[in-house]
């Protein structure tokens, strides 16, 4: 069902966990199938300098989340910004049809979490 990409993010998934002293956090959930998605950020110069996830949900979910840290770390916030969810599902090869909706949510999350961070910085 999942391709080897989707498969090695699930298996080691890059950013997992939290930052205690983030400067942003966002969420991102879907109640139909119960995934849901905390994304962390740490921003340096108007730059992603660390990014974290936890992830309740599928295997795609969880390699969604992985995948679209690996995106964003490095850019700016206007970048980040631009990150859709269908590129998240290029970037990991693609993702089955039946998960493509419910399942691949991880750029609503940062983009949520970007808006913390600007309503922080106000």
């Amino acid at each position: 069902m999942y391709n080897n990409k989707v498969l090695d993010h699930l298996s080691n998934p890059r950013n997992a966990g939290e930052i205690p002293d983030a400067d942003g956090i966002g969420h991102a959930g879907n109640p139909v199938d119960g995934d849901s998605i905390t994304i962390y950020i740490k921003v340096k110069d108007g730059i992603i300098d660390d990014i974290k996830f936890k992830t309740f949900g599928c295997g795609a979910a969880i390699a969604a989340s992985s995948m679209l840290t690996v995106l964003a770390k490095g850019k700016t916030i206007e970048e980040a910004l631009k990150i859709t969810n269908e590129q998240v599902a290029e970037a990991l090869d693609g993702l089955p049809p039946q998960k493509l909706n419910c399942s691949n949510i991880a750029a609503d999350a940062l983009h949520d979490a970007i808006k913390d961070y600007k309503n922080r910085k106000k």
